[in-house]
């Protein structure tokens, strides 16, 4: 059978499949080498406590303990950088609370890092963490947004307030000026629950360290090894970068939270250097829950200010953010970035947002698949919804009157993003016809003569993504003939092997089998941004098409020669150059095996930087069934139509868009944290913290009604991100529509988990 070739806009099925699904994958776990040293780290069981260290030599002389670490061990190393800070309305930056490596006396969350020790056996390290002893004095924790204002105890005493930033955004003046000729103003608050990542391979570390070169080598998961790399060596080891050499294999999952420096990555390295071996750590799932930031947890007031029509004149948030313990990576930047998205896809003229960062007595807080925009959109998208139900209008044409005009593009929203394209309402009409809206109401007989209670929501979202610095990427000529890409993103599931081969295939006409794609390594690839915010294929595939196209040349200008034909007469065919019309052919392998091209010559360069974000955006509809006597919701239909400006596959499109609906559905009725009051983590484990299953999900009706993004040079628009984007607000609203129809339920916040909606029903109901 004939090799495939795909370009751009093909359905090609994913090629690294076959290695995943025949157990060839190879994460960190499966590279510890022989004779490597097993690490553990010891954990806080207090959410808020002072500690001290007793005598740690029964610990360290028990058998196969190799080493202890504490806070004094590591004092000389930089603690875990905030690299996304706020800036406060005042104008200056906000204050940096630090962030050690090991904690200093203090712990400040259930499962701070105390200790680290390292022995022959994980057995032989867990039973040196419990020889460890520790004197604690327990202090008062705050938990949560409401409890960590004046007045609470204090995760930072120093400071004199749990409040980390409070920045604004918009026009205040003239926001208040919207408000006092508003006809009407509706306001609701909405609470964006906590989540935990629980990505399938858990965070792992092996640390090594050559004293001939005095080099580190560090195999982890990650979404970017020259991130992390950087980030040890400037921030925290105080090295040179060239020092330390970051592979990242095969990963399994990310969705932001393996962007970041984690504190284990400098223990290990520090490990592996004082005892001269190998030292892997690999965390299990509760030290999942324990030790890796979180996301979302955001409080929010939101109103709007109407004219008689129904017209938004004017919309004012105030926002509170849990931040946790520690300010986290770009844990500041998440809600503060993400709020500019407040005003959606509707033209409001007056817009003002507070955003406040809060320190608890909890884990960090950081992005978390959409960063931000997930929230942005939750909050308007509800609000919208409210509002409709409020003044007697109908969902869809409450938006329609509402939204930005194609003709309106470029349009700069009051918290200054520019958007360059989208049809809002025409993706909205197709998604209502497709999901039968319409028809809806016969929908809601049989469910009434079932004796379940059914809504329908909607929701339009819009998110800025495929932004930032430049991607590069090198495309090179392999001795077979084949294609090999170097690229600094990486892969956590999304099918970057499959995509960039066909960006390759498209320029140079080779098989897929052909190519092959090389990340996750800082010594064999010279830059990169690892992969976040929907990047990878808008920013990163520019950089493999560029590369590609520009290689493609030199090998027309290499087979001139060879051909003894012009290069305008030449064209590139079947992984050869051919002469146009004829069968006179030199197939790539020829021209490596002939020597007439140097090494540079047979690979191309490319970095492309986008001159702004794209912005995706589209409309899902959403369908529930809601059980009143057990307060079970079951999605029972879900449509979705979005914008994503080029399509490079179908099939991961719609891969990507699946699993980010699953998250969004997640969030909105089953994900729950629960902290209780004093700051132990209830939901520690799979067997309390609910992620969705394959019968929780429907079948998705999922098409594109696409507008070219004008920002991106290939057209595209980010879609790793969508589905969580427009899930979570789409379930609710329909869950709203629900229980107001047949209750009168105004509102109900996320997670809707069956015993919080049976308890809305049945108060309902008068008890």
């Amino acid at each position: 059978m004939r090799p495939m070739k795909f370009g751009v806009g093909q359905p090609s099925r994913r090629l690294e499949d076959v290695r995943f699904l025949t157990g060839e994958g190879r994460y960190t776990g499966d590279l510890v080498p022989d004779g490597a040293l097993q690490a553990l780290v010891l954990r806080s069981g207090y959410a808020h406590a002072r500690f001290s260290f007793g005598n740690l030599d029964a610990a360290r002389n028990m058998p196969g303990v190799r080493l202890v670490l504490t806070h004094a061990d590591v004092a000389d190393l930089g603690g875990l950088p905030c690299l996304g800070p706020a800036r406060n309305s005042d104008g200056k930056m906000m204050d940096l609370t630090p962030y050690p490596i090991l904690a200093d006396g203090v712990a400040r969350h259930v499962g701070d890092a105390v200790a680290f020790i390292v022995a022959d056996t994980l057995e032989q390290a867990q039973d040196a963490s419990e020889a460890i002893d520790i004197d604690w004095e327990a202090q008062d924790p705050v938990v949560g947004i409401e409890a960590s204002d004046a007045g609470a105890a204090l995760v930072w005493p120093e400071r004199g307030s749990n409040v980390a930033f409070d920045t604004e955004l918009g026009d205040a003046q003239r926001t208040e000026k919207a408000f006092a000729k508003a006809h009407r103003v509706v306001g609701l608050t909405i609470v964006n629950n906590r989540l935990v990542t629980n990505y399938i391979e858990g965070r792992a570390c092996i640390g090594e360290y050559d004293e001939a070169t005095q080099r580190w080598t560090l195999t982890l998961g990650s979404q970017g090894s020259h991130d992390i790399r950087d980030t040890l060596a400037k921030h925290v080891l105080n090295v040179d970068p060239a020092r330390i050499r970051v592979i990242t294999p095969d990963v399994g999952g990310g969705f932001g939270t393996k962007i970041f420096t984690y504190r284990e990555y400098a223990l290990c390295a520090v490990a592996a250097q004082k005892l001269g071996r190998p030292v892997a750590w690999i965390a299990g799932r509760t030290e999942h829950f324990l030790g890796d930031a979180q996301g979302r947890d955001n409080l929010t007031f939101a109103e709007m200010a109407l004219d008689r029509r129904g017209r938004f004149l004017g919309l004012r948030i105030d926002l509170k953010a849990d931040l946790g313990a520690y300010l986290s990576q770009f844990g500041p930047f998440v809600p503060s970035g993400g709020a500019r998205m407040s005003p959606g896809s509707y033209d409001i003229p007056a817009v003002h947002v507070r955003v406040r960062g809060y320190y608890t007595n909890t884990l960090p807080v950081d992005a978390y698949r959409g960063a931000g925009r997930p929230e942005a959109a939750y909050v308007i998208e509800r609000l919208v919804d409210h509002i409709a139900r409020e003044i007697g209008k109908k969902p869809d044409a409450l938006r329609a009157m509402n939204f930005i005009s194609p003709s309106q593009m470029p349009y700069t929203t009051q918290t200054g993003r520019i958007y360059d394209s989208g049809e809002f309402e025409g993706a909205m009409r197709r998604a209502m016809e497709v999901s039968e809206w319409d028809g809806f109401k016969h929908r809601l007989k049989a469910s009434r003569k079932a004796g379940k209670v059914r809504g329908i929501g909607m929701a339009s979202y819009i998110e800025a993504c495929s932004g930032g610095g430049a991607e590069t990427a090198q495309v090179e000529i392999l001795p077979d003939g084949g294609a090999r890409v170097l690229i600094g993103t990486q892969s956590t599931g999304q099918g970057h092997l499959t995509a960039y081969a066909q960006l390759v295939s498209q320029h140079l006409d080779l098989p897929l089998e052909k190519i092959t794609v090389h990340q996750g390594d800082t010594d064999e690839i010279a830059t990169g941004s690892g992969t976040g915010g929907s990047r990878s294929i808008p920013v990163g595939g520019a950089s493999v098409a560029g590369a590609s196209r520009i290689l493609a040349d030199r090998l027309k200008d290499i087979a001139s020669e060879m051909l003894e034909a012009g290069v305008a007469d030449l064209e590139i065919a079947d992984g050869a150059v051919r002469v146009a019309g004829t069968d006179k052919a030199v197939s790539f392998s020829e021209i490596v095996a002939s020597g007439k091209a140097g090494a540079d010559q047979l690979r191309a360069s490319d970095a492309w930087k986008p001159p702004e974000a794209t912005y995706p955006n589209g409309t899902h509809v959403c369908e529930v069934e809601v059980d009143p006597e057990t307060g079970e919701t079951e999605v029972v239909r879900y449509t979705v139509v979005d914008d994503f400006g080029v399509t490079l596959n179908p099939l991961l499109l719609a891969g990507q868009v699946h699993g980010g609906l699953a998250q969004g559905i997640g969030q909105a009725l089953h994900e729950r944290t629960v902290y209780d009051a004093d700051g132990q983590l209830v939901t520690a484990s799979l067997m309390d913290y609910r992620l969705p299953r394959a019968a929780d999900l429907p079948n998705f009706s999922f098409e594109t009604r696409n507008v070219p993004s004008t920002t991106n040079i290939m057209g595209m628009k980010g879609a790793g991100e969508a589905g969580a984007i427009g899930g979570s607000p789409a379930v609710m609203n329909a869950l709203g529509d629900a229980l107001y129809r047949a209750y009168g339920i105004r509102h109900i916040d996320m997670p809707a988990t069956p015993d919080r909606v049976f308890a809305a029903i049945r108060a309902a109901n008068g008890g």
